[in-house]
C-alpha cells in the first residue's frame, strides 16, 4: 500500500500549531522552493528557552502531525541534549533551538535567499 502524501501547506500549518501549542518563540517559516540547491521546500525555525522546552516543542508537533494527518517524520535527531533538535518531514525541515544555540548558528543568515515569514506569537 502506497504511504498517503501529505499535503505540505497542510503539514506546515499543522507543524505551526504544535509549536504554538507549547509556546514555541520565534517561530520562522524559510520558503527554500525557489533556492536550487535546497534539500527541501520549508525550514521552520523556532525557539525554547530549555531543553525541557525544545522537548516538548518537538513532541508537541510529533503528536499534532500524527493525530491530525497520521504521519510522523523521516528523521528526528538533537533529542539527547535538546539544544538543537532537527525534525525532518521531507518537505519540510523543522528545527528548535535554544536561544543561543539559534543565534550561534543563524540559519536565516546562513538561508538568506530564502523568503522568510515571521509567525508572531499570540501570548
Amino acid at each position: 500500500m502506497a504511504k498517503k502524501t501529505v499535503s505540505t501547506d497542510i503539514l506546515l500549518a499543522n507543524i505551526i500549531k504544535g509549536i504554538e501549542e507549547v509556546k514555541g518563540n520565534d517561530i520562522e517559516i524559510l520558503d527554500l522552493r525557489d533556492i536550487n540547491t535546497a534539500v527541501c521546500d520549508y525550514f521552520v525555525i523556532c525557539s525554547g528557552t530549555s531543553n525541557t522546552q525544545v522537548n516538548a516543542i518537538v513532541n508537541s508537533v510529533q503528536k499534532m502531525v500524527s493525530k491530525e494527518l497520521k504521519d510522523k517524520p523521516w528523521h528526528v535527531e538533537g533529542t539527547d541534549n535538546a539544544e538543537w533538535v532537527l525534525m525532518d518531514y521531507v518537505s519540510i525541515v523543522v528545527h528548535v533551538f535554544q536561544k543561543e544555540i539559534r543565534e550561534y548558528y543563524n540559519i536565516e543568515g546562513l538561508w538568506g535567499d530564502a523568503k522568510i515569514t515571521s509567525i508572531s506569537n499570540k501570548y
